[in-house]
């Protein structure tokens, strides 16, 4: 299950209303010193995608398959700290993130 939170979940839909895309797909790369980063992409077509879909009040969350291990029980919230914002993801399956926050391990 991935979930969003209430501050999350407004910023995903305005951004979604306005470019009128089908929702969000979450996902890992491998990268970074700690080996995995978070990936979010706007989808525009679901097409030939068969991933697992989360519906969160009206914005769908897509996410492949093989992601699901390490994304199993998510939340993504947005932040705001000083002049800095963005999405904030929650998992609880990291063990570790790296200094610079860029990227983790399970």
């Amino acid at each position: 299950m991935i979930s969003l939170t209430d501050r999350a979940y407004n910023k995903v839909k305005r951004l979604l209303q306005a470019k009128d895309y089908a929702g969000i797909r979450l996902g890992v790369k491998t990268t970074g010193c700690s080996g995995l980063a978070y990936v979010l992409e706007y989808v525009d077509a679901v097409g030939t995608l068969q991933p697992m879909t989360f519906d969160n009040n009206g914005v769908t969350v897509y996410v492949d398959n093989k992601d699901m291990v390490y994304l199993d029980g998510m939340t993504l919230d947005w932040k705001r700290e000083g002049l800095q914002e963005g999405f904030d993801f929650i998992n609880p399956n990291e063990s570790a993130r790296c200094g610079c926050g860029s990227s983790f391990k399970i």
